[in-house]
């Protein structure tokens, strides 16, 4: 196995503690909620169903800023619209113009004053196949997500819409097959500035309606428009600080909302969920760190010793 992938995978090919991004599939673009806290751009957006592969992304923090793809080697990419362009070709290879593929994209981003964490990117979840898609989108992609969401050592990040029922929330509904207590779930509550005029989430942010163990953190996106026009990540990190601010329902709340509040929240979970799973890691890992022992000393008898005398046990616990 190439070095680069043991980040994302134990010796059982479970996902080490990663933030499990899901959500539905919007019809007006993508909302990325976990990107890193510099706001740099990296995830291709735009109408209709732009993720058909999962994105396994590796935050580090670095002076330099760049990015790297497991399938390109050793390659630095500065130019972060390369990298986009990167991850919407290796989507075009496999699975191509259509379809969706479980194969993932694993990409590592160094910038400073990022957060180091590791996110999964999914597909969205999909309701309705369109005629673009093949008949089987739908299952393939629910199985896609239960795959990765069923591990019991990764965090569950929920996306769900503000102006949408969150009885309703098709995120929130798939989590919960897999953690029928929700206590690995986080849900991020997207879209609150297009709730309707009167209404507001205050009753869902304070976790009243659906409750949730690591409860729900509401954020306001940049819109497809204000990508197209150019607007920044500063700009839209001032802007989403005023609206909780001044919004007369969540002034009170404003310091425990918002994208720079979910990447704080988003590290400590972190933190909280490796401490409390590492003793089992660890087991799984002894075991199997057991297991090459035994697989190596029956080599051993069947091969007998190296030249210096040394057995293929005594190398390999050397290295």
């Amino acid at each position: 196995m190439c070095v680069k992938a043991t980040f994302f995978t134990t010796c059982s090919s479970k996902p080490l503690a990663p933030i499990i991004e899901m959500r539905p599939r919007w019809p007006n673009g993508k909302v990325s909620t976990s990107g890193p806290e510099d706001r740099r751009d990296f995830l291709p957006r735009g109408t209709g169903t732009v993720t058909r592969r999962p994105t396994i992304v590796q935050l580090q923090p670095s002076d330099e800023v760049y990015a790297e793809f497991l399938h390109r080697g050793n390659e630095r990419f500065t130019d972060f619209e390369r990298v986009k362009q990167e991850i919407r070709d290796e989507t075009m290879r496999d699975p191509g113009p259509n379809g969706f593929s479980s194969k993932p994209i694993s990409l590592k981003v160094y910038a400073p004053n990022v957060l180091k964490l590791t996110f999964v990117d999914m597909p969205g979840i999909i309701k309705n196949v369109t005629p673009d898609m093949p008949e089987e989108s739908r299952e393939d992609v629910e199985r896609m997500i239960l795959r990765y969401i069923e591990q019991p050592n990764s965090i569950i990040l929920a996306v769900s819409p503000a102006n949408q029922d969150i009885a309703t929330s098709d995120a929130i509904e798939m989590a919960s097959r897999v953690d029928p207590k929700r206590e690995r779930t986080l849900c991020v509550l997207t879209k609150l500035d297009l709730m309707d005029r009167g209404t507001d989430a205050r009753d869902i942010l304070e976790n009243r309606v659906l409750p949730l163990a690591k409860g729900y953190i509401g954020v306001v996106n940049r819109s497809q428009e204000d990508v197209d026009t150019g607007k920044d990540f500063e700009a839209s990190l001032v802007s989403e600080k005023r609206f909780f601010e001044n919004h007369p329902a969540y002034s009170h709340m404003a310091d425990r909302q918002g994208s720079a509040y979910l990447q704080k929240r988003l590290q400590l979970e972190l933190i909280e969920h490796i401490r409390k799973t590492l003793p089992a890691i660890r087991k799984e890992l002894s075991h199997k760190l057991s297991c090459l022992r035994k697989d190596l000393k029956k080599m051993d008898q069947m091969m007998g010793f190296n030249n210096e005398g040394e057995s293929g046990v005594q190398i390999f616990m050397q290295r």
